[in-house]
């Protein structure tokens, strides 16, 4: 069972043809996206190692198909989505209204468009903080935004926290916005509706869009609209019922559809496909 098509599909495949045993490959999205498939020669073997496996499971709708697309059928593909446990020790909820990023800072997550946001929705919640889990290389900048646009003491950077303490940190927030952009699907955002936590994506994409499909506490806003992110966020901090009623639904939702255990039979479905 091999993770993304490159590398680990392409050097996987060569083990399991020569050992004659069946290959599964999963494909997570940053495989078949974008910068990954602009090179001809890449789009090549990425599509022959998919056409190849004896079976490919898909994080998403969209990502199966774009590697159907690549791969010229979906004959030998399945969607299995990954699951999300709530922490084992979350904190109690803030007492101060609280919107959590959880994710990479890197350019294409757009934490720059919720640091604007937050600063326009203080104007109807002006209690409001910003809490960012993770670090990367957009880090600098982004500190530097807080303090210019007169933010940075309503912000804090908690940095890359253990996993059990990231979640922990997200469960005790009352909103997660991440209007992120090529995304093939999105744990950060099952992460949060298994806390709890409603979460706050972009239209357009895959994964945020496959998402909402199946819950209603995953809401969406176009992307690069600070101004419509900032009118959501503070709509729904306006309304802690709203929030509650939200919160209950994640977590039902999450568990109904984002469960390890749906994720697990799913794969050993896969398995016993791929051994027929």
């Amino acid at each position: 069972h091999a993770h993304y098509a490159l590398p680990a599909g392409g050097a996987a495949l060569s083990w399991a043809r020569r050992h004659d045993v069946p290959l599964v490959v999963s494909v997570h999205g940053g495989d078949v996206l974008g910068p990954a498939v602009a090179d001809p020669a890449a789009r090549q073997r990425i599509g022959s190692v998919l056409r190849s496996a004896d079976a490919v499971m898909c994080n998403s709708h969209p990502t199966l198909e774009r590697s159907a697309l690549l791969a010229g059928s979906d004959a030998n593909m399945r969607v299995v989505h990954l699951g999300a446990d709530p922490p084992k020790h979350p904190k109690p909820r803030r007492e101060v209204p609280t919107v959590a990023t959880l994710g990479h800072l890197v350019a294409r997550k757009r934490h720059a468009d919720v640091l604007r946001a937050v600063r326009l929705a203080r104007e109807r919640v002006p209690e409001l903080e910003w809490l960012v889990i993770g670090d990367g290389p957009e880090r600098e900048a982004l500190e530097e935004l807080a303090r210019r646009i007169g933010v940075a003491e309503h912000v804090t950077f908690a940095g890359q926290l253990e996993p059990e303490e990231a979640l922990a940190e997200l469960a005790s927030c009352h909103l997660m916005a991440l209007p992120s952009v090529d995304e093939a699907f999105g744990v950060a955002y099952v992460e949060a509706l298994a806390c709890g936590v409603p979460a706050i994506g972009a239209l357009g994409e895959g994964g945020p869009e496959e998402i909402a499909a199946l819950s209603r506490s995953m809401l969406l806003v176009p992307p690069g609209d600070a101004e419509a992110l900032a009118s959501l966020i503070a709509d729904l901090l306006e309304s802690r019922a709203e929030v509650s009623a939200l919160a209950a639904q994640a977590r039902r939702g999450a568990a109904r559809h984002f469960s390890w255990e749906a994720c697990g039979k799913a794969t050993v479905e896969c398995y016993r496909e791929a051994l027929e």
